[in-house]
């Protein structure tokens, strides 16, 4: 016999609400204020708790009796069989909402109905249950309302807006489930479904970038939750849960290595930028989620963003943050951002304040009244109109320019067959042939999550001008080796990565590098791997080790392979292709960790979050770990950087450090191992009598790619066996 619901939500969600409830199966669906009313069996209910993006609790109710005045609500209580529901040696609270017009205290109410459960299982057993307001084993939900008393089981136990992901909170977050609604307004499904990434300018503690992640990969909202207020039910059915949980768990497994990495999010606060970071891990959405401390003046659209998305955001309002003249501005910038880095875009804002909401300067397509909290909102949609004014034509190149653009056309024509042959994506097209243009130039092919056509990228990294070179022409030259690149390559300056050096107190370096966020995802060797051309002077993906990590790959079957120094752990993935029985990736940057991790999540290979993983990801310096750790390894993979300093570990330097490194790797090589070392620095000298315990080949020459023959001292390499 089908059982009755009502599942509470917030204002102004409850049409959403029906939907979503008669989406999970549930019958006879209709809304009430703040909630919606449907019928079914355990499981829909179950599936409720389960699946439902916007209730913030489900109730049962068990008893509905008159209750004029608190004596009556007593008896009514006492009549209800409380042992069908728990035992004494479990324990219980009471919530208590509404009033009658003999009672209008609510914790009066739940006084009232918790003595009358105690009483009973005293007068039944001799003992009575124990208060637990925090997760108790059932809570008991009691309605007041026209003269009448209902009583419920709460299956929740806890709001359902508790996802279980957010441990810090901004200066004013969003619920959850708020945040879901807005999502649901916004039509978020359909642009994500269109090939669409979301951006949150202002995105707090992350709420509306993670609520889209798991909109998206279709994982259950209640998924991650360790607690509902049905498991100490005694109606509880355990092998029931058991597979619906089973079912999410496998739906979620499959939508996150669906999940396109499409989520921006953006905030001027440190601390809760912070925050967001820890919820996306928590959420285990990390992977996916691009965070960046960026002011709303720096904002743009993510180069990665090339089909219409959505830019969605909760931005201050007076009432929630304190009244400020400054909002107005604002609310106009970012109208304004909008219009000009989001043509054909969709945007939706909330706000409480009619002024601001004006402010933005945009006719919104539709309105929506939503409730934060107690307070009122609008929830505007807006359509940002496609920009299609005529581009100017441009000047032609200088003599110079069409010298380095019919040299890198000429590189092109002769090295892209070689990589079509090898099937190589990602390779070096031009190394300062020209001395005048000091640069290296590299293109990666980005592969579209969206199944769209592979679009080339370029990445141009200036090298330092000879101090005889003057400064302006040497900035001249660069924007003309820009162009002429851009020209010769067929790709549109938007899709050009411009590190350039700059002259300072104690010489060249890098000036300030961008912090967007942004990844592409390329293809190498059958393997997928995602690059950042912006925020690093490195990409994530060292061109010139291509062979070596061929030669991992083909070493690693059946192997316990060890990465140290392991980036954004590209050659783990090659072993885990190669068929390792199991890989560790050791490294002291936890950005580079969750880097690691979603490269090894996009090729099908499970995370190092678990004990039992075959696939580990282990914080640490390499030196420390060789020392504390006792697990023994067929081969290793040592790629050290030149010199490093950390305030976690001891200062490297691979000229004076390497030997003792290596000879910690032999302590951990298992018999027949080898270990693969490189590096870079051009002025190395391995210090083969300090390792004289093994055998040792210098494979540098082999393992120097096609593309970077012109400069064979890109970095050295040797086999290292114990003898």
């Amino acid at each position: 016999m089908p059982k009755a619901f009502f599942a509470t939500c917030p204002k102004g969600l409850e049409y959403l609400l029906v939907d979503e409830l008669k989406s999970l199966g549930a019958g006879e669906v209709r809304e009430a204020l703040a909630g919606v009313h449907f019928s079914g069996g355990l499981e829909t209910g179950y599936r409720a708790c389960l699946w439902s993006r916007l209730a913030s609790r489900v109730l049962m109710p068990i008893a509905e009796f008159p209750a004029d005045d608190g004596d009556a609500l007593y008896h009514g209580a006492l009549g209800v069989d409380w042992s069908e529901h728990f035992g004494a040696d479990d324990t219980f609270a009471v919530d208590a909402v509404g009033s009658t017009k003999g009672i209008t205290h609510t914790q009066f109410a739940a006084l009232r109905v918790k003595d009358a459960v105690v009483d009973q299982f005293r007068e039944r057993v001799g003992e009575r249950p124990s208060v637990d307001t925090e997760r108790p084993s059932v809570r008991i939900n009691l309605v007041l309302r026209k003269g009448q008393a209902i009583l419920g089981i709460d299956l929740a136990g806890t709001p359902l807006h508790q996802r279980g992901y957010r441990l810090g909170k901004g200066l004013a977050p969003l619920k959850e489930n708020l945040a879901a609604g807005m999502l649901l307004r916004a039509g978020w499904p359909a642009v994500y479904a269109a090939g669409g990434g979301l951006v949150d300018p202002m995105c707090g503690s992350g709420t509306l970038l993670i609520e889209a992640a798991l909109m998206a990969a279709d994982i259950a909202p209640g998924l991650r939750r360790d607690y509902f207020g049905f498991l100490g039910w005694r109606g509880h059915d355990a092998p029931l849960w058991k597979t619906l949980h089973d079912e999410a768990q496998s739906r979620a497994r499959a939508g996150a290595q669906a999940l396109r990495p499409v989520f921006f999010g953006f905030d001027r606060d440190a601390g809760v930028l912070r925050e967001a970071v820890h919820n996306a891990q928590h959420a285990q959405m990390s992977g996916f989620i691009h965070l960046g401390r960026q002011t709303l003046e720096h904002l743009h659209r993510p180069q990665e963003a090339t089909t219409p998305g959505l830019v969605i955001c909760n931005p201050p309002y007076g009432e929630r943050m304190g009244a400020d003249a400054g909002l107005r501005d604002l609310y106009r910038l970012l109208g304004a951002k909008l219009k000009s880095e989001f043509p054909g875009w969709h945007a939706s804002v909330i706000t409480s304040d009619d002024d601001l909401a004006h402010a933005i300067g945009l006719r919104a397509e539709k309105k929506y009244k939503l409730y934060n909290g107690a307070l009122e909102c609008v929830f505007l949609n807006f359509e940002i109109a496609a920009a299609d004014a005529p581009k100017p034509e441009p000047k032609p190149l200088s003599a110079g320019a069409q010298m380095v653009k019919n040299r890198i056309e000429k590189n092109h024509r002769h090295l892209r067959k070689i990589a079509a042959r090898e099937g190589v994506e990602c390779w070096r097209v031009y190394d300062a042939d020209l001395p005048e243009y000091a640069a290296a130039i590299d293109i990666y092919r980005e592969h579209p999550r969206d199944g769209g056509a592979p679009l080339d990228w370029l990445h141009v990294q200036e090298y330092a001008a000879p101090a005889s070179v003057d400064e302006n022409l040497a900035r001249t030259r660069l924007r003309e080796l820009v162009r002429a690149a851009g020209e010769a390559l067929d790709v549109p300056r938007e899709r050009i990565a411009l590190k350039q050096r700059r002259r300072g107190k104690g010489g060249e370096k890098y000036g300030n590098l961008d912090h967007r966020g942004e990844f592409i995802e390329v293809g190498e060797g059958g393997l997928r791997f995602l690059v950042n051309l912006w925020d690093y002077l490195d990409t994530g993906l060292f061109l010139d080790h291509r062979p070596l990590r061929a030669r991992v790959r083909k070493l690693a079957r059946d192997k316990r392979f060890l990465n140290l120094f392991c980036y954004t752990g590209s050659v783990s993935v090659y072993a885990a292709h190669g068929g390792a029985a199991e890989t560790t990736s050791v490294d002291l940057s936890q950005t580079y960790l969750e880097w690691a991790t979603r490269n090894l999540a996009l090729n099908g290979f499970a995370d190092g979050s678990g004990r039992g993983s075959r696939h580990k990801l282990v914080r640490s310096d390499a030196a420390g770990f060789l020392q504390n750790h006792s697990a023994m390894y067929d081969l290793i993979f040592v790629d050290p950087p030149t010199f490093s300093n950390s305030k976690s570990a001891a200062d490297f330097d691979v000229q004076r450090d390497h030997a003792r490194l290596l000879q910690l790797c032999g302590e951990r090589l298992l018999p027949g191992g080898a270990i693969l070392f490189s590096n870079n620095f051009r002025r190395f000298k391995l210090d083969e009598a300090a390792l004289g315990g093994f055998d040792i080949r210098d494979i540098g020459a082999s393992t120097i790619p096609f593309d970077f023959e012109r400069d064979k001292r890109i970095h050295q390499a040797w086999e290292l066996r114990k003898k």
